[in-house]
């Protein structure tokens, strides 16, 4: 008997290192833009920390209420399709096996050979055959609406706890400059590190998060002076 081949695939981690790495980057953008807009707007440091702390806890959850919100929405769709594709299974057996058998034909099996499998998959588990091949829904990828919450709390507050820090540990007169600097790096790791984790290009993944953060710091900056030199 041949033994089990077991394989990782990059696709089982999808669904925490999408609300991972959108909390995290999130918490260190968010916070740092924050920090950057108050001190541009010559605020002191005291202002500064508060409007951080502020602005973590107050995003830490909203993330979590918000991924939780979605992903129970998306939990809840896959819930109610795979509750009617029971009901057709009940209800028409035979139709069911006539479609299951077209999905494998139309992924290149012969008619004969793909109504065989579609019997072979009715005789055993109808409902995860169909779930997997006909509604596209995997255990892999399922919704899973507190994890999500969860590691996205938890991620935005880890990244915004790192431009708080920084701002606490500089003088008052540094922290426009040295916020934006540690976010900055911190913004090319974590897309260098979320594009290894995911498969993807490390440089295009650094790149791209540390332009469009480059971006959202230079226009809270803006504001910040703007309205405080009207002030």
């Amino acid at each position: 008997m041949p033994r089990a081949h077991v394989e990782s695939h990059l696709v089982n981690r999808i669904g925490w290192l999408r609300a991972g790495v959108l909390g995290a980057n999130d918490g260190i953008l968010s916070t740092a833009s924050l920090i950057v807009g108050v001190a541009s707007a010559s605020s002191s440091k005291g202002a500064v920390m508060v409007a951080g702390l502020a602005g973590l806890v107050a995003g830490a959850m909203s993330m979590a209420a918000g991924e939780y919100v979605s992903v129970s929405s998306q939990a809840d769709t896959e819930g109610a399709d795979i509750a009617k594709e029971a009901a057709e299974l009940k209800a028409d057996p035979a139709g069911e096996t006539a479609e299951l058998a077209l999905i494998y034909q139309g992924r290149g099996l012969s008619a004969g050979l793909a109504l065989q499998v579609a019997q072979e998959m009715m005789a055993g588990d109808a409902l995860a055959a169909h779930t997997r091949d006909e509604l596209g829904i995997t255990p892999a990828l399922a919704a899973n609406p507190v994890q999500a919450g969860l590691v996205s709390a938890a991620t935005f507050a880890s990244g915004a706890a790192l431009p708080l820090v920084v701002a606490g540990l500089i003088p008052e007169a540094d922290i426009l400059l040295g916020v934006s600097a540690a976010t900055l790096v911190a913004l090319v790791a974590l897309g260098g590190i979320g594009a290894q984790i995911g498969g993807a290009s490390i440089p295009r993944g650094a790149a791209r998060v540390a332009l469009l953060g480059a971006l959202a710091l230079l226009v809270t900056a803006l504001v910040g002076r703007l309205f405080g030199t009207v002030a």
